[in-house]
């Protein structure tokens, strides 16, 4: 069997299992290998019938009596078996099984796992998990817990990857090279999986998670070394001059730059000065003043004869760029042109041949800017905003519609460090760590439902002063098992309580024609309270609304709920955000107290990380950073600084890969910079 085989390959995988399997992104046998356990538990120590502790895990070895029996209790059916030691019998309780009572085989012995509990009177064992003895035995060792989905148990996964690591027989091919393996006290690959799976030592599990954590971060970052060596290699940028049109453009502003701005002007300019292709980022929280400088970096490229084209991830954020620059580039002489997909064929053609012929210099856009069929003049520099929300592959399609055009890309996410050495290996960084003057500091405050009525008392007291609201919901459809408001229901009940206030609503699954409606209708004034999912988390800038009031706070995370309290606080007025949740989780409350004694972007997007983990960081898995399946960002630092620092030793080493001992890796950056593992 190779590792590369199809999962149906392994005994016991037909077409149903192999789809649930994938549901899990389990497609071959090395995915399979390298569906590393969440948690272990401790089943070293098996306990006599007679030493099972009283609402305790307990995990015991018996044989079984006779037959089982299942009777109905309301709406459960209860499954009763009794089974026996040298020291005494106890009966096995199960819910809603009853097949168990034929499962289980008179005089056969099998390993129990569960709580032992006393109820009216009597002694009963619930069952949580059994398994046959000798039948991929778990009992007396560690035993993996893994990420599981419907219709997958511990049990099945236990096995198949027995089955898994048997066949393969040390098989798994080595891509760390035997020098770093040495330099840096690594184990071996194959012994590292097996042992991730089953250690048999303590110090065997923490050797193998070691080389397991250093192998993950080291390959993600050769591969981002080596997509911006790529980069920069022979990519000779366009050279601009006309310096001075920087410092004239500050005086077309209607305020000054902060310190931070000027310092990152000044970083942009060094690096479209000189002839190499610049590749930036711009880090800064929500109204910091991102935009300006790429407003600015836009009016340096357009004096030297180039075009410039900004990305943004949603029509509304497209359409309320092209406001902001239209309203200064218009006077300036410069010509600003809208590309979307929600326009009519009409003015996509125009957009077309204005971009094509050079007429528009400047070009504000959602993806459809990198479209097949989209030609430029004479590109200069490349914009996209919201950085998280695209990709490498994004970055690329942009890039290549110029002759190696600057990249400048920004986001208002705030991420730690140790986040963005991750996500954005192939980029220089610059932080705007400074708001301009003015911002006031918004109110935070995090209450229960109880709250309610003196919220709406509250929100009814500021639109009667001509001010607005924002109400965030997490869902639009209803769904009970998480009870959670729908934006809909949710909008109907504030209508009947806020009966002086106009209330409408917004969400993901409206045409974007109805959402730029309503958006525009709500920053005129003529909606007083708006209610929305998380799509106005980059949506229209809105001075009058001074109300963020988000429900069921617990399920954002941080970073995204301090993205959003960053639409309120724009204006002169005493703005306010309020978080709504009734989570009783220590974890769930820590968080919110976070953003309640916190205004920093960093600070929040750091407690984050540290509380949530990587794998949540973004709300969604997708928006961001490439699923790690076993390191973990906030733990395993000095793993990272290792790993990274291997990996700038071995491109100075052989900065091609051509060495016979570094064609493994050689092979498997390609795989990462290629599939979907740097999908950023």
């Amino acid at each position: 069997m190779e590792w590369t085989d199809s999962i149906s390959c392994l005994k016991g995988i037909g077409e149903q299992r192999e789809k649930k399997l994938n549901k899990l992104g389990i497609y071959t046998v090395e995915d399979l290998i390298t569906h590393y356990p969440r948690d272990y538990k401790d089943r070293s120590r098996l306990a006599k019938i007679n030493e099972l502790e009283l609402d305790e895990e307990n995990t015991f070895i018996a044989r079984c009596k006779g037959n089982g029996e299942t009777m109905k209790h309301g709406r459960f059916a209860l499954t009763r078996l009794k089974v026996m030691d040298e020291t005494g019998e106890v009966g096995l309780l199960w819910y809603n099984q009853p097949y168990m009572k034929t499962t289980l085989k008179p005089g056969e012995w099998y390993l129990f796992t569960g709580r032992l509990q006393k109820k009216y009177g009597r002694k009963e064992f619930s069952v949580s998990e059994w398994e046959g003895i000798g039948e991929h035995f778990a009992g007396g060792r560690i035993v993996p817990v893994y990420p599981s989905g419907e219709g997958i148990s511990q049990k099945m996964l236990r096995g198949l990857m027995e089955d898994a690591l048997g066949l393969m027989c040390g098989g798994l091919p080595e891509y760390i090279p035997l020098w770093i393996r040495k330099e840096y006290q690594l184990a071996e690959r194959n012994f590292s999986i097996q042992e991730i799976h089953f250690p048999k030592t303590e110090q065997s599990f923490y050797d193998a998670r070691r080389r397991l954590v250093f192998e993950e971060l080291f390959l993600l970052q050769g591969a981002l070394f080596s997509l911006k060596s790529f980069l920069e290699k022979g990519n000779n940028g366009i050279l601009l001059k006309k310096q001075k049109s920087l410092e004239m453009f500050q005086q077309y502003l209607p305020f000054h730059f902060t310190n931070a701005q000027s310092r990152v002007l000044k970083e942009i300019e060094e690096d479209m000065s000189t002839g190499k292709q610049m590749n930036r980022l711009i880090q800064g929280d929500v109204g910091s003043g991102k935009t300006a400088v790429a407003m600015a970096a836009s009016y340096w490229a357009i004096q030297n004869g180039y075009q410039s084209v900004l990305m943004a991830p949603t029509e509304v954020l497209a359409q309320q760029h092209y406001q902001s620059f239209s309203s200064i580039f218009e006077g300036l002489g410069i010509t600003t042109v809208l590309l979307t997909g929600g326009q009519t064929g009409k003015e996509k053609r125009s957009a077309l041949e204005k971009i094509a012929s050079g007429a528009a210099e400047m070009i504000i856009g959602t993806h459809a800017v990198i479209q097949k069929g989209v030609e430029y003049h004479k590109l200069g520099l490349a914009i996209t905003d919201e950085q998280h929300r695209f990709g490498v592959r994004q970055r690329s399609a942009l890039n290549q519609k110029g002759e190696a055009p600057h990249i400048l890309v920004m986001t208002a996410t705030p991420i730690p460090r140790t986040l963005a050495l991750i996500l954005y290996g192939d980029l220089d960084v610059s932080i705007i760590d400074e708001l301009p003057p003015g911002r006031q500091t918004i109110d935070t405050m995090a209450v229960t439902s109880n709250y309610h009525d003196r919220i709406y008392t509250f929100i009814d007291k500021e639109v009667a002063q001509g001010r607005q609201a924002y109400v965030i919901c997490p869902m639009i459809e209803e769904n009970e098992k998480l009870e959670l408001q729908s934006v809909l229901n949710f909008t109907e009940e504030l209508q009947q309580k806020l009966k002086h206030c106009v209330v409408s609503w917004v969400h993901g699954k409206m045409k974007p024609k109805e959402k730029q409606e309503i958006m525009e209708a709500f920053a005129k004034g003529e909606i007083h309270v708006l209610v929305s999912t998380t799509v106005i988390e980059v949506g229209i800038n809105v001075p009058n609304a001074v109300i963020m009031l988000i429900e069921n706070a617990e399920r954002f995370g941080l970073a995204q709920l301090h993205q959003l309290r960053g639409r309120v606080g724009r204006g002169s007025e005493k703005s306010y955000c309020i978080l709504v949740s009734d989570a009783k989780a220590k974890i769930a409350k820590q968080r919110l107290r976070t953003l309640v004694d916190s205004q920093d972007g960093f600070v929040i997007s750091e407690m984050d990380l540290k509380l949530r983990g990587p794998g949540e960081f973004f709300g969604t898995r997708q928006h961001g950073l490439p699923e790690l399946k076993i390191a973990n960002m906030y733990q395993d630092m000095p793993i990272l600084i290792e790993a990274q620092k291997a990996a700038e030793k071995l491109l100075e080493l052989d900065p091609t890969l051509s060495l016979e001992m570094h064609q493994g890796i050689k092979v498997r950056f390609a795989q990462l910079m290629e599939g979907r593992k740097l999908e950023l």
